[in-house]
């Protein structure tokens, strides 16, 4: 009997003295994810470019979708999939494809893996809170689409 209570005050104390804070970090809304798209659709018609533009969360999740008029509907999962595939490997999508072109196919079975231009990771304080993806037009041109919603965050988020 006393050996258990021993040790029940024994794991009492211990997970007393071992408590641990919670995380505190910051997301996206839906309302943030509009203005980051507003942004990259801005570019987008500055240069007469249809594309879609997608926003995920850090968990790879869809939050904001927009196709512009007369943009190919491939582009819809294509650009899903630029965003997923930067959130997931915290980089843009363009780190994936240069390792391609040197030569490094093995990336090309990464699973859910798009080594293709135009996805970017969407960052406060030094943190991935999602990213941006954008297919329309040639990957380069989705590249500085995303380049122009990502830049965006920073003044949204008032850094």
């Amino acid at each position: 009997m006393r050996i258990t209570s021993l040790l029940s005050a024994l794991a009492l104390s211990a997970s007393l003295s071992f408590s641990a804070d919670l995380a505190t970090k910051k997301g996206l809304t839906l309302e943030v994810a509009k203005q980051i798209a507003a942004q990259a659709e801005a570019e987008a018609r500055k240069n007469n470019w249809n594309v879609v533009i997608a926003i995920v969360d850090d968990g790879a999740n869809l939050i904001y979708l927009q196709r512009m008029d007369e943009t190919q509907i491939g582009s819809v999962e294509v650009a899903q999939e630029k965003a997923k595939t930067s959130v997931k490997f915290k980089r843009p999508t363009k780190a994936l494809e240069d390792a391609v072109a040197g030569g490094r196919n093995v990336v090309l079975k990464l699973p859910g893996a798009l080594p293709v231009e135009g996805g970017l990771p969407l960052t406060i304080d030094g943190k991935i809170i999602g990213a941006i993806g954008v297919s329309g037009v040639q990957s380069n041109q989705d590249g500085i689409i995303a380049k122009a919603g990502a830049d965006s965050l920073a003044k949204i988020a008032g850094k």
